[in-house]
């Protein structure tokens, strides 16, 4: 130190400062903000070595080469400061190459300016050696690019600073010591070069800002050692929190207080086919489902029919006021939760106990009356009819329960798609081994396309019904199947009696009473297949007598293109009989 003014004793402090924390920080790469940390303090280091060169320098040039060096250091330590409180944060989608690229423009101008003399001085227009009482300095007037990267300088530390200082009052006390050890370390430099700019210091040519960086340096090393700065970061926070708004299995929505759409999370825009890029900042009723029905501030609303890229499926929506810290409304939050499969499990319990409480017992007591009645006469062949018949709706309804309770088991996988005109020549064999003397037809070509596999227990049940339930001698049973925009219509028509409007009214309500059931299984599971796939189903009268039975589904192959089913099907997606 022989030979060094005390000034300069002091920065070199504030270099072995500096310096120290520049290593504890490179050697905790990769962690967010680890590298920028480092370049920052390298960059104060840079700065504050080349300014005692300069210090020491006993001549005009020397002085002037020392101060042109400094510049890379100078410039160095906003752009560091930046992109450091970026990643460390958590923001690091905004430091990527373009970002980086652009946020160093400005100091490599600056930079090249000065290694090639400045000749038209815009970083310096004049200089001259300032002798003081303590120290020999370089007094200079600056060049009208000097405002502006001062200017550019203490922007970058602003924006940098913002996401800072939220973590002051954070809830987490590590974070808000990492916070105010790393404002108080950028802030003091700060307001040193202000001071200096303004020229409120007395001696001439003296910059504070290096002499600054000795307190910057111990406000790192603190925040790098008492508070864990770089081992204990808020980026992972954030960035585990965004995840889990969009790997949310529910569809969410963020909405402004003045009704536009701020925000949609990933599953909302592939369950509602909506484009993310163009659908923020659009008006909520325009892109939100059903947006008209939440008109409550906060509360569930529900079931709500909606179609998306899996057909028509019922939601839940729940509503809830987005506040920020003084309790002022900023927004609301939209969740749609699909309680299809909840809805549907409910009925299938329903129904399932309905067939067991009732039907079963109704079947068994008949058989336990006429068994008592072959006991007393063997030879009663009414008797004997009707206990077969009766073993034959048992043995049929266990296996509709059985073929029910696996389709819509929710632990087994589901089965890929098949071809519908598979499914078509199927149910017409079975239907046609089963009941000879019925008559047949299919209505046209079937479409070459695939469908949900589902269908294949829908179509079989549908035909049954319209033969087991016709009082014809000769049932007649036509088939026609159609697809538009993605969705396929298979239409069952019968030339039986017709279904009992009382049928209609279970099914639309989704619930059975001791008062009020359905006559079976098989239309439940015609109904519960639908709505497992989002399709819908309607119920016409045929002239001059019967049924014809419409069920929609949309394609295996791809995802509607409109997004709805066919208009006529549509109002009676929860209609149907309980045959």
């Amino acid at each position: 130190m022989i030979g060094l003014t005390p000034l300069s004793v002091a920065l070199l402090a504030a270099v072995v400062t500096g310096t120290s924390a520049a290593i504890l920080a490179w050697r905790e790469r990769p962690e967010a903000g680890a590298a920028w940390l480092a370049l920052l303090l390298a960059g104060q280091v840079w700065w504050t070595t080349f300014l005692v060169f300069e210090l020491e320098a006993s001549t005009l040039a020397a002085k002037a080469l020392w101060y042109d060096v400094q510049w890379v250091g100078v410039v160095l330590v906003p752009v560091g400061w930046l992109l450091f409180a970026l990643e460390y944060t958590g923001r690091d989608r905004y430091v990527r190459p373009s970002v980086v690229a652009a946020a160093c423009v400005a100091p490599a101008i600056t930079v090249f300016v000065v290694a090639t003399g400045d000749p038209s001085g815009l970083v310096v227009a004049e200089r001259e050696v300032a002798d003081t009482a303590v120290g020999s300095f370089l007094r200079v007037d600056p060049g009208p690019w000097y405002y502006v990267i001062a200017g550019y300088t203490y922007l970058l530390g602003l924006i940098g600073s913002i996401p800072i200082l939220r973590l002051v009052r954070d809830d987490a006390r590590p974070f808000r010591g990492q916070s105010a050890a790393l404002i108080v370390g950028t802030a003091v430099p700060w307001i040193s070069s202000i001071v200096y700019l303004t020229g409120a210091i007395p001696v001439p040519g003296l910059d504070p800002t290096p002499l600054a960086f000795a307190v910057s340096g111990v406000a790192y090393l603190l925040a790098l050692s008492r508070f864990r700065l770089l081992t204990l970061t808020p980026a992972p926070r954030r960035r585990a929190r965004q995840l889990v708004f969009e790997q949310l299995h529910d569809p969410v929505f963020v909405v402004g207080t003045e009704g536009h759409v701020l925000d949609l999370n990933r599953c909302a825009a592939d369950v509602f086919e909506i484009d993310r890029r163009t659908a923020v900042g659009e008006a909520a009723n325009a892109v939100v489902p059903r947006y008209d029905a939440l008109d409550d501030e906060r509360g569930d609303v529900g079931p709500l029919s909606i179609v998306g890229r899996n057909g028509r499926r019922p939601y839940e929506a729940r509503v809830r006021r987005v506040t920020d810290d003084h309790g002022r409304a900023v927004g609301r939050l939209v969740v749609f939760h699909d309680v299809g499969e909840y809805l549907g499990q409910q009925q299938r319990l329903n129904v399932l106990n309905r067939v067991f409480r009732h039907d079963v017992r109704t079947e068994t007591n008949l058989v336990h009356g006429y068994a008592d009645r072959l006991m007393t006469n063997p030879n009663d062949e009414r008797a004997l009819s009707v206990v077969k018949e009766s073993a034959s709706r048992i043995l049929d309804l266990s296996e509709r329960t059985r073929t029910a309770s696996e389709l819509f088991d929710p632990v087994s996988e589901p089965e890929p798609p098949v071809p519908l005109s598979g499914i078509v020549d199927e149910a017409v064999a079975d239907l046609r081994t089963e009941f000879p003397d019925a008559r047949v037809s299919i209505d046209g070509d079937v479409p070459d396309v695939n469908v949900p596999a589902t269908l294949r227990a829908v179509a079989a049940n549908l035909c049954s019904n319209a033969v087991e339930h016709n009082d014809a001698d000769a049932p007649s049973v036509w088939i026609e199947a159609t697809i538009e925009n993605g969705w396929v219509e298979l239409a069952v028509a019968d030339d039986g009696p017709g279904i009992d409007p009382a049928e209609y009214k279970v099914l639309a309500n989704g619930t059975e009473t001791p008062l009020e059931h359905g006559s079976g299984i098989g239309l439940w599971i015609v109904k519960w297949g639908i709505d497992q796939v989002g399709g819908s189903v309607s119920f016409a009268e045929r002239e001059p007598r019967g049924t014809v039975v419409t069920v929609s589904v949309p394609t295996g192959d791809a995802a509607p293109v409109d997004g709805a089913p066919p208009e006529h099907a549509e109002t009676s997606a929860s209609a149907g009989a309980g045959r």
